[in-house]
C-alpha cells in the first residue's frame, strides 16, 4: 500500500507541475530601448521605425504614466531625480507628478503598439510598463508577456504613497 501512495503522490506532483507550466502567459516578440540611438544601432530596425516608435511612446507618456500628488511620493517609488511635473493639475489646482520615461518598448514586425517604460526605485535595473508589469532588464530583442504588450490605460487619478496600484484623487477636467 505504501508504494501505491508514493506513486500517487509523485503522479500528482507531476500533474501539478505540468498544469502550472501550461498556465504561463504566452510571450510576444518585442524590443526594448533606452534611446533612439540604441534602437538605431540594432540592425533589425530602420531609423524610421526607431523614430516612429519613440515618438509614439513619448506621446503616450504623459497620459499613461503613474501620477502622484507630490514629488516626494513619486520619488519614493521611482528614485530621487527620476520624476517630473505632469502637464495636468488636480481638480483643486494642485500639481501632479509622474516618473521620467526611462525607455520604450516596440513590437517586432509591427506586432504591438509602442509604449513608454519606467524603472522603479526598488528594481532600478528592470523596465516596467505603465501598468507596472516587469518586462526585464535586457535591451534589444526580447520576449514579453502578451499582457505587457497591450495598450496602457490612461491614468486619471493620482497615487498616494504606497506605490503603483493605490489611487487617491482624480484629475480635474484639465487632464483630458
Amino acid at each position: 500500500m505504501k508504494s501505491w501512495s508514493s506513486r500517487s503522490a509523485a503522479l500528482m506532483m507531476s500533474v501539478s507541475l505540468i498544469a502550472l507550466t501550461a498556465c504561463e502567459e504566452p510571450k510576444v516578440d518585442a524590443s526594448i530601448y533606452e534611446s533612439i540611438g540604441q534602437c538605431k544601432s540594432d540592425p533589425h530596425n530602420t531609423a524610421d521605425q526607431c523614430e516612429g516608435s519613440f515618438k509614439e511612446a513619448s506621446s503616450q507618456h504623459a497620459a499613461v504614466a503613474p501620477k502622484y500628488s507630490s514629488a516626494e511620493d513619486c520619488q519614493a517609488d521611482f528614485g530621487q531625480g527620476k520624476c517630473e511635473e505632469a502637464p495636468y493639475k488636480t481638480s483643486s489646482g494642485g500639481s501632479v507628478f509622474m516618473p521620467l520615461m526611462m525607455g520604450y518598448m516596440m513590437g517586432r514586425r509591427n506586432s504591438m503598439m509602442s509604449q513608454p517604460l519606467y524603472r522603479s526605485a526598488k528594481s532600478p535595473n528592470s523596465f516596467r510598463t505603465a501598468e507596472n508589469q516587469n518586462v526585464g532588464s535586457k535591451t534589444g530583442g526580447t520576449k514579453v508577456a502578451r499582457s505587457a504588450a497591450s495598450r496602457p490605460s490612461f491614468k486619471n487619478s493620482t497615487r498616494s504613497r504606497g506605490g503603483f496600484g493605490s489611487s487617491a484623487r482624480r484629475f480635474g477636467s484639465a487632464a483630458t
